[in-house]
């Protein structure tokens, strides 16, 4: 995706917007959390687009997509005779993206053994090519992004606290596209223009049961899939009336297997709404599922799962006798929390 593909006015979206405009010019690390298919690069690339640093590199590397043996020499270059095939020095990524934006996507994906070389050079913004000893200044900033929990991954020992820390500066999570069903139709249109133009067609109507199907699905691969489909659909239709292969549709939404997300997020949620979205105490749902209270509220953050999203009233008053020192919390005050947790 673009980045002209950051479209959306719903609330959950206006408060990724928010907070882009808020953290552009800052020049602070940012760590973007979202579902695969959210758009966390068109995330990022906005921010660098936003910052004074948008005249400069903005350079991607996918940490998942590079075995962890060049992930080093990708990172912080080589010098000629480094290791075996090593016949040239390379420059890395981070000294390509100096007074520019370094992207690093699947964050969580970061063998452990890498995790200390790259705190110390966020720390001291300095890097060492393999095979030279020769400190080399750069002026990087840094934004990470990651479809795990890593405040999870930190309490299992999969992910070092202080690396979480200094990339967790400042949180952005992006809401899956079944938090914001306010914004299919706008993307829906945004993406039938465009894929319309690059097929050389032109479509200018969407059959009102066909965008209420669109906004029926759960979309569980994002704007992603969306695109996708809209994609295959422009490409089917011969007139000027999107006409996608419906049936198809149907039937794969009909056919769909049940996840275990799919049914820890129902279990999670019928089980919070019969406590009156009460997280914790003696008869909260933290309590009920036989889980800590920091638990619940990470899979809830991983599930996605709020009172918002199902359009309960944030202004419930909490259960009597009910203390925060207790542990009993409404899930509206979840969020907060769940940062003052994080640190």
């Amino acid at each position: 995706m673009a980045t002209s593909d950051l479209i959306g006015s719903s609330p959950n979206f206006r408060t990724v917007l928010d907070a882009i405009e808020m953290v552009a010019s800052a020049d602070c690390s940012v760590l973007v959390q979202g579902e695969t298919g959210s758009g966390k690069e068109v995330i990022a690339q906005r921010i660098h687009n936003a910052s004074p640093r948008r005249h400069n590199r903005f350079v991607a590397v996918n940490c998942a997509a590079i075995p962890g043996a060049l992930l080093e020499s990708e990172l912080f270059g080589h010098e000629r005779g480094a290791f075996t095939g090593a016949v040239a020095q390379t420059v890395g990524r981070f000294q390509s993206a100096d007074r520019g934006t370094l992207f690093l996507d699947e964050i969580g994906d970061l063998p452990v053994e890498l995790q200390p070389k790259l705190l110390r050079v966020l720390q001291e913004q300095q890097i060492e090519r393999l095979g030279s000893g020769r400190a080399i200044p750069i002026d990087v900033r840094v934004i990470a992004a990651t479809n795990q929990d890593l405040w999870q991954m930190v309490q299992e020992k999969k992910f070092r606290a202080d690396l979480y820390y200094r990339l967790n500066v400042f949180p952005i999570r992006v809401p899956p596209l079944r938090e914001r069903k306010e914004d299919i139709p706008l993307l829906v249109e945004h993406f039938v223009e465009k894929f319309a133009q690059r097929q050389g067609k032109s479509i200018d109507h969407i059959p009102d049961e066909v965008m209420e199907l669109l906004k029926s699905h759960e979309w569980p691969g994002n704007i992603r899939e969306l695109q996708n489909f809209i994609e295959r659909a422009v490409i089917v239709t011969t007139g000027r009336v999107l006409r996608p292969l419906i049936d198809e549709f149907r039937a794969a939404r009909a056919a769909r297997v049940l996840t275990l997300a799919d049914a820890e997020r129902a279990h999670i949620t019928e089980t919070l709404r019969e406590t009156n979205w009460v997280v914790g105490g003696q008869n909260g749902a933290a309590s009920r599922l036989g889980l800590p209270r920091t638990s619940l509220l990470s899979r809830m953050r991983r599930l996605g799962i709020s009172r918002e999203s199902f359009g309960v009233r944030t202004s419930l008053p909490e259960p009597e006798n009910c203390r925060m020192s207790d542990g009993c919390l409404p899930v509206s005050h979840a969020p907060g929390l769940a940062r003052a947790v994080s640190f």
